[in-house]
């Protein structure tokens, strides 16, 4: 074969599910304008047969999206991104709580010999370096104990730039949409050559 590229890209038909929030979800975007159909639009360009479902509920905390992870991988995924956690910051609630719920979730995951992203959050400096620590860390700490992949911050090059995001400052417009994408597939392509390759 030649073409790294081409070589390198799933040979089968894959689903991939995006588990998260509103950032997943596509808040306030028009339909096709949001996370997930732009990751599957952008995968498909590269040469990947997938289909991206999309899992994201607005407002969802850690809890929300362990309470209804089952119902989701109902749709029989052959990998999945975690992309939780913004809201349990925005609320204050405490790390620990996000880290054993995330645990849960990987761990459930894992059980079920899914390949897993696990996309990073980072907390407001508003919320204090203490809690900023013990926020931000949970991210590397628990994709490092489940061997996933992990994106450390699902909102790099987008956060704080208002040119980049809604009116409400938290969620990214289109423009903002277009950069996660750009930033993130090399990732999630590796999500899927591990998903391809189950048995390795």
């Amino acid at each position: 074969m030649s073409g790294g590229a081409q070589a390198a890209a799933p040979s089968r038909p894959l689903r991939l599910l995006a588990l998260g929030d509103s950032l997943t979800a596509g808040y306030g975007l028009p339909a096709g304008d949001g996370f997930v159909p732009r990751l599957q639009a952008a995968l498909r360009a590269k040469g990947y047969d997938v289909t991206v479902l999309n899992a994201g509920v607005s407002g969802d905390t850690t809890a929300g999206g362990l309470s209804r992870l089952d119902w989701a991988l109902a749709d029989k995924p052959d990998a999945v991104m975690v992309e939780l956690g913004a809201n349990d910051m925005l609320r204050g609630l405490d790390p620990a709580a996000a880290r054993a719920n995330l645990d849960a979730i990987l761990t459930r995951l894992k059980e079920r010999r899914l390949p897993v992203l696990l996309a990073g959050m980072r907390a407001s400096p508003s919320l204090g370096r203490a809690y900023g620590a013990a926020f931000d860390a949970l991210y590397p700490d628990l994709a490092q104990a489940h061997g996933a992949l992990l994106y450390p911050f699902f909102l790099d090059g987008v956060a704080a730039d208002a040119a980049l995001n809604q009116g409400d400052g938290i969620h990214p417009n289109a423009a903002g949409v277009a950069v996660i994408i750009d930033r993130i597939v090399p990732t999630v392509a590796r999500l899927l050559e591990q998903a391809a390759r189950p048995g390795e």
